[in-house]
């Protein structure tokens, strides 16, 4: 029985001020767009400006009256909800591990990120719209941040289990900043049990040839783009959803001009949800559950190229009975990477330990030692400084080390427990 069809659509409108290239006349092309009546839901990352995002919200007031904006850190999360439904109720979990704070130049921490959810009623049923911004990869040959993402993206699935409750479905729509080899991708999609709705190798979303902000170098790099905007689904028990369309639905440029609506593309994901008879409802549930996680398996194994049909019984059942050996390695892969990381986080106490007692040293030199004449001003400039970078070493040493290292033990020990249990309660995970 056919309960409800929903349009979601998710995007990073990059708004940044002072540093976002035309953002005033992007976001106001994003809300006539929005405007058009075409999207249910949708997910906005990156509207890091209060104005932008009451314009977002007024303008689009008209198709889309509910809305919320989650608050969070220095700056806000970025996160905006807008809805043709009403939003019941929302909650926001932030992540204990969000990047440093003395890294200004990237400014995640001072997001405040973490992953917002919405309680929307639709008809007689309730949803919930998972926002998330995961942090940023800034440099892939050396990503400093794969730790801090790996377990943002499992905290997210423990999250959206824990707060299922009696949702008919939950949707995760933003931009995770990963893709789908990566092995933040499988932490969050197998520990959660969700479905990727993208049902195609070919589709990128950040950084490629037809968006008008990708940068020569970043073609380079990658000819074909990436794909780091994610709709995950999953449907309740006895509900099964449906992906029936998914698409990049936005021009390639704001009409009228010359560049994209954003240097991210938005995702669209059509789904259509329909009840499972109760008299059926544990083989059929059981075989769907299977192809559906099958379906993400097989684009490692080489089973298929994502699409459900294209992927025999047999291949389907063979496939899905990996699952758990896929999950057991990527979580696996996770906890060596924590492990790695609370080894660095050692090193890195000793060293801005020892930079502090070597600053401390020339500090007391500078004290001792009379200024030359015509350089007091300077000399005290420099003490000033030296003082300054031993308080930021001390700091670093000991109070941000153990919020880093608790941070990173409590999404280990998290891990151990369902890799523990895993396979004995096979059922419940």
């Amino acid at each position: 029985m056919l309960l409800l069809e929903l349009k979601i659509l998710t995007l990073n409108i990059w708004g940044i001020p002072f540093v976002s290239s035309d953002r005033a006349t992007r976001v106001e092309a994003i809300c006539k767009e929005l405007s058009s009546g075409q999207y249910d839901i949708v997910s906005l990352q990156e509207v890091w400006s209060q104005l932008d995002s009451e314009q977002l919200q007024q303008g689009t007031s008209s198709v889309l009256p509910y809305s919320h904006y989650f608050h969070s850190g220095v700056i806000g999360a970025g996160l905006l909800v807008l809805s043709r439904y009403p939003i019941l109720g929302t909650l926001f979990h932030a992540w204990s591990l969000n990047g440093y704070f003395h890294r200004i130049q990237h400014a995640d921490w001072f997001g405040g990120k973490g992953v917002g959810l919405c309680r929307i009623l639709v008809g007689e049923h309730i949803l919930h719209l998972y926002n998330a911004h995961l942090h940023a990869e800034y440099d892939n040959d050396n990503d400093e941040y794969k730790t801090h993402r790996v377990i943002q993206a499992f905290d997210t699935a423990q999250f959206i289990e824990a707060t299922r409750g009696n949702s008919v479905l939950q949707i995760l729509a933003g931009d995770l900043n990963t893709q789908p080899q990566d092995i933040t991708y499988k932490v969050l999609l197998y520990t959660s049990k969700m479905k990727d709705s993208c049902g195609s190798d070919t589709i990128r979303t950040n950084e490629c040839g037809r968006n008008s902000y990708t940068s020569p170098r970043a073609l380079e790099k990658n000819p074909l783009g990436i794909r780091i905007d994610h709709i995950f689904v999953r449907g309740a028990d006895h509900i099964n959803a449906e992906i029936v369309e998914y698409t990049l639905p936005f021009p390639e440029r704001v009409p009228g001009q010359k560049f994209s609506y954003s240097d991210h593309e938005a995702v669209l994901a059509k789904l259509r949800l329909t009840s499972l008879s109760r008299t059926a409802e544990s083989p059929v549930i059981v075989e769907q559950v299977e192809c559906r996680i099958a379906e993400q398996v097989s684009r490692e194994l080489g089973a298929g190229d994502g699409n459900a049909e294209e992927i025999p019984a047999n291949i389907c059942l063979d496939v899905a009975q990996q699952l758990p050996a896929a999950r057991t390695a990527a979580l696996n892969e996770a906890l060596s990477l924590c492990d790695a990381s609370l080894l660095q986080l050692n090193t890195d106490r000793l060293l801005y330990y020892s930079a502090a007692t070597v600053l401390f040293v020339l500090l007391v030199l500078l004290v001792e030692f009379t200024a030359p004449v015509g350089l007091k001003t300077i000399y005290l400039l420099l003490k000033f400084i030296v003082f300054g970078v031993i308080l930021f070493c001390l700091f670093m040493a000991s109070i941000w080390n153990y919020m880093e290292r608790n941070g990173v033990l409590q999404g280990k020990k998290s891990m151990e427990i369902m890799l523990l249990h895993a396979q004995k309660y096979e059922y419940i995970y």
